[in-house]
């Protein structure tokens, strides 16, 4: 491993089926005012609203409501989002939903008691908070961002078309506390479950696919690809099968709490491309990398030779006998592909929507960093783009 680092991940997690009475023992620890942060409406309907506001009333909280809060949260949610929190006096904010809910209430925290435009502060400028804090915790309820243990918040701005996410520098906008009941993942269609997936997996990736150094992050992030693989090709088979949708509860969560990236550089272009094509689309976040990745990766496989050939021996059991390093890690692809195809993932943008007049105003919207393998020019990013329609 090179480099310098320093490592704190401040969030407490409870996992498991009774999971939610810890709320108990976490709500007391803040304000009477709470603010209750969910999606549209699916946890009225699985029960999981009322458990939680049974909860949050046992505890003497006064409780306000964001509710609406879309699967690719939008600047003026966010606006709407931090006048309730203001009006509220919010103590604590509480997501329950999936990743996307968990962003929101992330951007919301940092921005209640901020003189200036989030936007502009926290998108732009990628400046960090130099205001007090609004606490967050999350009840899990949608696997795939690992939102529930960092400090990243993704926003939309439907009329600039870019879709950015900042990972903030300070520990403290973690969640203070997360839930984490594999039980109220089941209820999931196989389409998002399946897109979870591919998302927690390509967060694997794009730390993975970055360096040459022998680095003890890449032997956890081939372990955590692997349970994943195999936990998937069950849960997708049986979507209730409750052990393999724990396992790819818990691996969403380690994929991207911060550790495997220590010590790295790290890609994030296939991020960057699906969070593009989101920004044009609304797409469902995991669909747009799936579209994306095989593209990317074959593009920029030959600057990254020896892992990609290291990918597809310690992850897909490829045999390199007799084969050149092309040629092995060529085969990796290729099963990473079939993988994906038998998951039913989206393999490409024009089931997304995204048409051949698109492309260019998509790379205007991609933002290009610079951690990967090669930094890719705008030209190159036409080219990936044409070539995962």
């Amino acid at each position: 491993m090179l480099g310098n680092f320093a490592y704190c991940n401040p969030t407490k997690l409870y996992f498991g089926e009774d999971s939610l009475q810890y709320l108990n023992t976490e709500l007391p620890k803040y304000g009477e005012n709470v603010v209750l942060v969910y999606g549209g409406g699916s946890i009225k309907k699985n029960g999981i609203y009322d458990e939680v506001l049974e909860l949050l009333e046992k505890n003497g909280k006064k409780v306000a409501e964001i509710s609406g809060v879309m699967p690719n949260p939008t600047l003026e949610k966010l606006y709407e989002g931090v006048e309730i929190a203001r009006k509220h006096h919010a103590d604590l904010l509480l997501a329950v939903g999936g990743g996307s809910v968990c962003d929101y209430a992330k951007a919301v925290s940092v921005s209640v008691h901020c003189a200036e435009d989030p936007w502009e502060k926290y998108y732009l400028k990628f400046e960090e908070p130099d205001c007090e804090i609004v606490p967050v915790g999350c009840v899990l309820t949608m696997v795939g961002t690992g939102s529930e243990m960092n400090a990243g918040a993704v926003i939309t701005n439907h009329e600039s078309k870019m879709k950015i996410g900042h990972v903030f520098a300070d520990e403290n906008i973690m969640p203070k506390f997360s839930i984490l009941n594999p039980q109220y993942t089941l209820t999931l269609p196989q389409y998002q479950m399946v897109s979870g997936i591919y998302d927690i997996f390509n967060h694997i990736c794009e730390q993975y696919f970055s360096g040459e150094d022998d680095n003890t992050s890449d032997y956890i992030s081939e372990g955590l690809m692997r349970s994943l693989i195999h936990a998937s090709r069950i849960a997708n088979k049986d979507t209730q099968d409750y052990e393999a949708r724990s396992n790819i509860m818990w691996t969403a969560t380690w994929a991207l709490n911060t550790l495997v990236a220590k010590a790295k550089s790290t890609d994030w272009m296939v991020h960057m491309l699906g969070q593009a094509v989101g920004a044009h689309t609304d797409a469902t976040h995991g669909m747009t990398l799936s579209a994306v990745s095989l593209p990317y990766y074959r593009y920029i496989m030959p600057y990254g030779l020896a892992k990609f050939k290291r990918f597809a021996v310690n992850v897909w059991d490829v045999d390199a006998d007799g084969k050149t390093d092309e040629q092995t890690a060529r085969e990796g692809l290729a099963a990473m592909e079939a993988w994906m195809k038998e998951l039913g993932l989206v393999m490409n943008l024009t089931e997304l929507g995204v048409t051949e007049d698109m492309v260019e105003g998509i790379a205007d919207s991609t933002l290009v960093l610079d951690g990967g393998y090669k930094v890719i020019e705008r030209e190159e990013i036409v080219k990936i783009l044409q070539e995962s329609l």
